[in-house]
């Protein structure tokens, strides 16, 4: 145990960070788990947790990632913690929780839509969170260059 918590501490930390911990930081906590957990330690976390959204574990169990145990958390969980790597995921967290997110010593943001369940197609719903899925993975290769996603690299050669 003693060894695990020391090999913790090697790893930098990344945090997450949407409005409701469902689905953007849950894909980007899966997808950089997926690629680079041996590097990072990594959370995800939101102003307002909601659960987890099925559809979120719907796309990313396409890519053989499977996130349905991962679990809705809030940011107050994780205010007084440091992290390496602060990432926000869409922009109403920045004007909503901008004296409550936890300062890093990289700080990133990209707003990416939520993609909207208002549709009653489920197979349309689907699609719009495969395109938040594929955009976030290929926007995290570029944020984290040595954890780029492999798989898309060989296709593209």
């Amino acid at each position: 145990m003693a060894r695990e918590a020391e090999i913790q501490r090697e790893k930098e930390s990344v945090l997450f960070i949407c409005t409701f911990n469902s689905a953007r930081s849950q894909i980007a906590e899966g997808l950089l788990r997926a690629r680079c957990g041996g590097r990072f330690t990594i959370y995800s976390a939101g102003i307002a947790p909601a659960g987890l959204n099925p559809y979120a574990v719907m796309a990313m169990r396409e890519i053989g990632i499977d996130i349905s145990q991962q679990r809705s958390k809030s940011l107050k969980t994780f205010t007084a913690m440091k992290f390496d790597h602060v990432v926000t995921l869409c922009d109403h967290v920045g004007l909503a929780a901008s004296g409550s997110i936890p300062r890093g010593g990289h700080y990133y943001h990209r707003g990416f839509i939520s993609p909207s369940e208002m549709r009653r197609d489920k197979a349309a719903i689907l699609v719009d969170y495969r395109r938040l899925r594929n955009d976030m993975s290929n926007w995290l290769s570029e944020v984290f260059p040595d954890c780029a996603d492999k798989q898309a690299e060989n296709k593209r050669e």
